[in-house]
Formats: C-alpha cells, structure tokens, sequence
C-alpha cells in the first residue's frame, strides 16, 4: 500500500491518476481501507478508529479535542483494563473449581475475587454515570431559547448564526414552529432552536401548537436561554415580575430547570441606559426572580455580547467538558454502542453477584461481562459495525 502526497490542481491529480490506472494490478484504496489494515493486524481497536473518524468528521474545537485523546486510546486503555481484570478473576475461579483440593487453594481467593469485581462494578457505573458529556460534546449541546413574544429571540437566533436565520417582526406570534441550527460558540458545538413564544393563545389553533413545542424543546434540551424585554423588566414605569411575564405555571417552570440562562433583551431602550448599573439590576432582578445571575444584551447594539458568549461558553466548559474546579475529567462515553455494551456488562457483573457460592455460574457471567467488553473494543463480533464505520472515512484513510 502506498499513500501519495502531490501537488494540488484538479489537472495534476488527473493525470497521476490515469497514469496510476495504467499499471496491472494497482488500485485505488477504498473509504478507511488503510485504518481497517491496521485494525487486522491489532493496531489500532475500534474506538481508536472511531476516534480517527470523530477526528475527520469534527467541526468545533471541543470535538476535535474529544476525538484526539479517543483516537490516542484513552478508552481503549480503560476498557482493555476493565477486560484484562475479569479475565484475571475468571482465572482464578477456574483454578479454584479444578484444583481447590488437589493444590490446597485457599478461600481468601474466591474473597478477593469478590472485591475485585465489586470494585469493577462500581468504576463501570461511575462511568456510565456521566450525564451524556462525551455524546453531547461530540453531536453538540442543544440550546433553546424560550420566552415571551417580541423578546427577541428570533433577532437573537441570527446574531449568534451572523445570518438571517429566522423571520423578524414585529408582529407578535411570527414564530411559530421550531427553527434550527448548528453554531460553534467559543469552540463548543451547539444546536440552537429559536421557538415560539410564550404566551396564551387559544383562540389560534397553529399558534397553540407552536407553544406546545416550544416548552417540549425546552424541557428537552441541555441547556435554555429564557429571553425577556429588559425594559418590562428593569424601567420602573413598566416594571413587571417573572409571574407577569411568564404568566403560566408551567411556563415559569422553565426558570428553575438546571443549565438555563435569564438573559434580558432591549437594553438599549432603557430610560437608564446600557450601562453598568443596568447590568447590576438585571442581575439583582434574575437572582430575586430564579435565584441565578442574569445577564444584560442588546440585540440591536450587540451590548453586553461578550459577557452571554463568555457565559454560555464557560457554562458548557464546566458541566461537559471539565469539572467545576477546571480538572481534566475522566474520558466519556461518545457513542451510544458503548453505553449499551457497559450496561450489559454492568448486568452480568450484577448476575455475577447474585450467584453466590455458585462458582461455575459466577465464571459464566464474568465471562459474559468480558465478553461485552470486548464487543466495545473490536475484540468480539463487530463486522457489522466496522462496515458502518469505515464508510465514514475518506478514500484510503
């Protein structure tokens, strides 16, 4: 096999290609052929290929960070340690089984087994434990915004875009259906709804449905902006609390949801002004009203920008990416396949458990446990996912 490297210009490749097709026996490589050979020959497991293509497919900074320390082994590390464990365990059962009178084998084995694979179940469910962090980071983090008609969250939809995503009016009730798309704020992946807004409409059928969906998206995604008028908020002639402008239960509901943001809109129409001051009383108002900090934009002057994209960008850092106190976290789960096999083998730990003295039966489900393991790294019966795998990369690699 041969990777060539030349210079770029459609007629050159052309040319080398013809002449390359002109040569018995030589081929193109197919999609991932290079990686599936490394694979073959115990190079490279699966998730260190499922890395290789998160790595081509990654679009944001935070996903092609994710797919360098997968592709680099980090999981496969943990998960052929977990493996190497419960074979060792099984091993031990088996001597003792066998040879428990003949060669003396003392109890204290079959206890420290036991200890083991407790210990095992506890790491696995730790990790399985993760609240989706590597799978959010790796398809992006979904952000709706929510609130009242005439918020501006249509207007602010198409600043985060820098493009004229969604309809503005001044029409209350313009949106009205769900309208998506994919952004990289501060190098974190997130998929963004603007949705309908909040407010009682029974004599309209269409508008009713709209709402409806626009607290579904809500309620679903991992984080929220509620959007309110700073000026119904701030300015004392017009001033008006949380229950006026989010005048239902359910509605209100939506403040006190975890990884949602109260950000006050229209700062530039207020009587005193974008300024300081302001932003301490709409973080005064948020903190009275929801009991978090609030923060203070303009939509049509791009005020207080900065501080939202800092805010939405840490936030993301601190609950997906990092801890709290900024340490490196444990590397997630970025596929649905792995959480699937881990609860099996979680399972089988558990049966391991309940079978007792029951030794053969207690190796039988270590051994199924291992076995799932196994099916994560590409050690048991994955043809069918390398199939699907390798028809993400491109040709050769």
């Amino acid at each position: 096999m041969a990777e060539l490297h030349i210079h770029g210009g459609s007629a050159v490749i052309a040319s080398i290609l013809q002449a390359l097709g002109s040569i018995p026996g030589l081929r193109m490589a197919e999609a991932g052929e290079f990686s599936r050979r490394a694979f073959d020959n115990d190079k490279m497991d699966l998730t260190t290929l499922e890395g290789v293509a998160d790595l081509i497919n990654a679009e944001t900074e935070a996903q092609r960070k994710l797919a360098v320390r997968q592709a680099g082994g980090e999981l496969c590390e943990m998960y052929e340690h977990w493996r190497v464990q419960m074979v060792s365990l099984m091993a031990n059962i088996e001597a003792y089984i066998d040879f428990s009178e003949e060669e003396n084998i003392d109890d204290d084995v079959l206890d420290n087994v036991r200890r083991i694979a407790a210990s095992l179940k506890e790491e696995i469910a730790n990790h399985l434990n993760d609240g989706r962090r590597g799978e959010i980071l790796r398809s992006g983090v979904s952000l709706a915004i929510v609130g009242p008609p005439n918020s501006g969250k249509s207007t602010l939809l198409n600043r985060l875009a820098q493009r004229q995503v969604a309809i503005v009016s001044p029409v209350a009730g313009t949106t009205r259906d769900i309208i998506e798309t994919t952004l990289d704020i501060g190098g974190y992946p997130l998929v963004v709804r603007d949705t309908a807004g909040l407010r009682h409409a029974d004599t309209d059928a269409i508008e009713a449905e709209g709402i409806r969906r626009a607290l579904e998206s809500a309620r679903e995604a991992d984080m929220r902006i509620c959007l309110l008028d700073a000026t119904q908020v701030l300015d004392l002639q017009q001033q008006r609390s949380s229950d006026d402008i989010l005048g239902a239960d359910e509605w209100r509901a939506l403040l006190n949801l975890p990884h949602t943001f109260i950000v006050l809109n229209k700062a530039d129409q207020l009587n005193i002004g974008a300024s300081d001051s302001a932003r301490s009383l709409a973080s005064a108002w948020a903190r009275a009203h929801t009991g978090s900090d609030g923060v203070l934009i303009s939509c049509a002057s791009m005020f207080g920008w900065d501080e939202l994209m800092r805010s939405v960008a840490g936030h993301i850092r601190t609950s997906w990416e990092q801890g709290q106190g900024g340490e490196s976290l444990q590397m997630p789960l970025t596929k649905a396949r792995h959480r699937q096999h881990l609860r099996e083998c979680l399972d089988r730990l558990e049966m391991f458990e309940r079978a007792g003295e029951e030794w053969v039966l207690a190796a039988e489900e270590l051994r199924a446990a291992s076995s799932a393991l196994g099916r994560i790294t590409g050690r048991v019966g994955i043809e069918d996912v390398l199939d699907a795998l390798f028809s993400q990369f491109c040709i050769g690699k």
